[in-house]
């Protein structure tokens, strides 16, 4: 069967920072189904990391094929603009908000951690977000895709404390989730 008519794929997408591999991964593990990070898809490995990307065709050729060997996943990240196929391989979607402050805090934390310093471009980009200034996603171009051409359910998560009304909890008796 096609990864396009699969429904028990689930997409977990919001702004850079706002946590949605975190969700992503707590839902896979209480789920017992396959994590799937969509910049796996988007960047080529490389070191220093994310400096190439996969062409528009064969990041969904490849995260089609994922998601066609397993009935159910739970990815997290943006697809947004990678092709009808892509869009329409999920039966649910769930949109992460987070503040700007504390999104930005999170990533030069993050950035922190796994280099050592934030990376100003990286940094800036990210704050573009919010406003929908720069080219890619926006708050408002996710919601647009998410509502426009889908009719699957989505769930809108807009604060940290309404998150947890979102996230099926983890538990001790969740099992880790297998990375795809």
């Amino acid at each position: 069967m096609a990864a396009e008519a699969r429904q028990g794929h689930v997409l977990v997408t919001g702004g850079p920072g706002s946590g949605t591999s975190t969700l992503a991964e707590a839902l896979a593990a209480h789920l017992a189904v396959a994590w799937v990070e969509a910049d796996d898809y988007y960047w080529q490995p490389s070191d220093p990391p994310f400096q190439y990307k996969y062409g528009a065709s064969e990041r969904a050729e490849r995260l089609l094929k994922t998601l066609g060997k397993t009935e159910r996943a739970v990815v997290a990240g943006s697809v947004m603009g990678w092709g009808d196929a892509v869009e329409k391989a999920f039966g649910r979607i769930i949109f992460i908000h987070t503040d700007p402050t504390t999104r930005m805090a999170r990533l030069q934390a993050r950035e922190r951690q796994r280099y050592g310093a934030a990376r100003p471009g990286f940094l800036a980009w990210a704050a573009g977000y919010d406003a929908g200034q720069r080219p890619g996603r926006s708050p408002g171009k996710l919601c647009a895709t998410s509502r426009g051409s889908r009719s699957s359910p989505h769930r809108r998560c807009d604060k940290t404390s309404e998150r947890s009304a979102c996230l099926i909890g983890r538990s001790s008796s969740a099992t880790q989730p297998r990375r795809l």
